[in-house]
């Protein structure tokens, strides 16, 4: 049994719910208090964050690397491409959402003095996303994926960090509808989670 260690609302342990939940697995997720963290998560984890997984002897922190192995260790259905070129494209977007989208959330959750410019700077970045869904139903094509994981909670908390997307991201904000109706989605949402929309 695998054992997930979750922020109730954090967006990082979010995609890995969802990815539990996608691939309909065996496992617990422990709900872990931002604010009051047990002490076994510094123990576990160097960086004292979440999510942790913990599965027999394997301990695996930070999101993106925890989700690869799950859907290694769990192939069905494959959330990453099978194709080594398609793999490598999906890594490198995952690792821009990192560095455009994510390494805004600290600012965005802490409302700190950079929250505006960083609600700017997302918004930007998600209008920049939004053509690619004129002619798709997910990220890379007609099959769900990692990056639909990885961008989900973002899409979700929009509302929640104060980030009002215009017109032109219309596209976008059909295709989250489409993420938020999947049952996977639905089902990795915290209660703290579900009123973080309307």
């Amino acid at each position: 049994m695998m054992n997930l260690y979750s922020g109730t609302t954090d967006p990082f342990s979010h995609r890995c719910r969802i990815v539990l939940y996608e691939k309909g697995m065996d496992f617990e997720v422990i709900d872990v208090d931002l604010y009051n963290k047990p002490e076994d998560i510094a123990v576990i984890n160097p960086y004292n964050r979440v999510p942790v997984l913990v599965d027999r002897d394997l301990v695996l922190y930070e999101a993106n690397i925890i989700n690869e192995y799950i859907d290694e260790r769990f192939p069905h259905p494959q959330l990453m491409p099978p194709d080594p070129i398609m793999r490598a494209r999906a890594r490198q977007l995952l690792h821009t959402f990192e560095l455009e989208l994510f390494s805004h959330i600290d600012a965005l959750e802490k409302n700190q003095k950079a929250a505006e410019k960083s609600r700017a700077h997302v918004r930007d970045e998600l209008v920049q996303l939004a053509p690619i869904f004129v002619k798709q139903k997910y990220m890379l094509g007609e099959d769900f994926s990692m990056l639909d994981v990885a961008i989900a909670p973002l899409l979700w908390r929009l509302e929640h960090y104060g980030i009002e997307l215009p017109k032109a991201a219309a596209p976008l904000l059909k295709y989250a509808e489409r993420i938020f109706s999947r049952q996977g989605f639905i089902d990795a949402l915290t209660p703290s989670e579900k009123v973080m929309r309307r």
